[in-house]
């Protein structure tokens, strides 16, 4: 294995029953690295994040993560990792420093008062240690379950949906945390449904169906398919009849509203321009060229996936 390679997995595969979860799935993460996992629900990210960080043994393939093979040797990838659920999963009964203590406890760890002081004051929840963790917002929720998984020191975090239902300030706060532990080292790979999150990582994979679509820096990603996009804004029930009226026409691959105002998205510049051609000259609209996002890319990626399967 590289040793600058957190992760290296190559062909791993999952089933639960008839279902094929994970795919011939491979990926490579750098030490350091912030690492997007972007899907819908239903994709296998979780899946593949617990085949990786040794809770989910795979039906096939091989790899290794940091050092240690994904197979045989998951006692030892555990010991290095750390894991953040969807959910809360800490006591709410306990404390924040009577929580993050259990878990030091559960580690074996020799110096579990310093650790967990450490934690404490590095998540700033120094000052609501003695707060019930029942009792925390989803923001402060968020920074204890972060500060359990930082407390034996990993070198590697598996975050799923770590900002989910959480306030926009709480989320950036957060992404400010990651990127300061990847300053020293760590890894991160974290699954989100978030766009502008996904732009703050340094490179990202799309998974759909069990299977890796696509891979690369948000602008690499970005810049996939050659998309056209034009932006319509009017009045909510203007936009409606235009979505509705472009959705079956050829040259449109997708139409996305986005608040007051639709995107409009095609693989072809002059099919696209063929096909709103009708409703340029509408006063009730007002029309620009735009460049496609990420979230562009991802509903594209998603559409030829089902297209695949059906």
């Amino acid at each position: 294995m590289r040793t600058d390679l957190a992760i290296d997995v190559k062909g791993l595969n999952k089933s639960f029953g008839e279902k094929h979860v994970v795919k011939d799935f491979s990926l490579q993460v750098k030490r350091g690295e912030i690492y997007g996992f972007l899907g819908p629900n239903g994709s296998g990210k979780t899946t593949s994040i617990r085949m990786i960080c040794g809770l989910l043994k795979p039906d096939s393939g091989s790899g290794q993560c940091l050092g240690h093979d994904v197979i045989t040797e998951t006692a030892a990838i555990k010991r290095e990792v750390g894991y953040m659920t969807q959910r809360f999963s800490l006591w709410d009964d306990l404390s924040i420093r009577e929580n993050l203590e259990f878990i030091a406890r559960m580690y074996g760890m020799s110096e579990r008062k310093q650790a967990v002081q450490k934690a404490l004051e590095d998540l700033g929840l120094a000052t609501r240690q003695k707060q019930l963790a029942g009792t925390l917002s989803g923001g402060w929720k968020q920074r204890l379950s972060l500060a359990a998984c930082m407390l034996h020191d990993p070198k590697l975090l598996l975050l799923d949906e770590p900002t989910a239902g959480v306030d926009p300030q709480a989320r950036r706060d957060f992404w400010e945390e990651i990127h300061a532990l990847a300053a020293k080292g760590i890894s991160v790979l974290v699954a989100t449904h978030y766009m502008d999150e996904a732009e703050r990582c340094h490179r990202l994979a799309y998974i759909a169906y069990g299977k890796l679509l696509a891979t690369g820096t948000p602008d690499e990603v970005m810049h996939l398919f050659k998309l056209s996009t034009w932006k319509v804004s009017g009045s909510p029930a203007k936009l409606a009849t235009v979505a509705h009226e472009l959705r079956d026409r050829s040259g449109v691959a997708h139409v996305t509203a986005f608040g007051n105002t639709l995107h409009v998205t095609g693989e072809n510049d002059a099919e696209l321009e063929a096909a709103i051609a009708g409703f340029r000259d509408d006063a009730e609209l007002h029309w620009r060229r735009s460049q496609a996002g990420l979230e562009d890319v991802f509903i594209h990626l998603m559409q030829g996936a089902e297209d695949n399967v059906q």
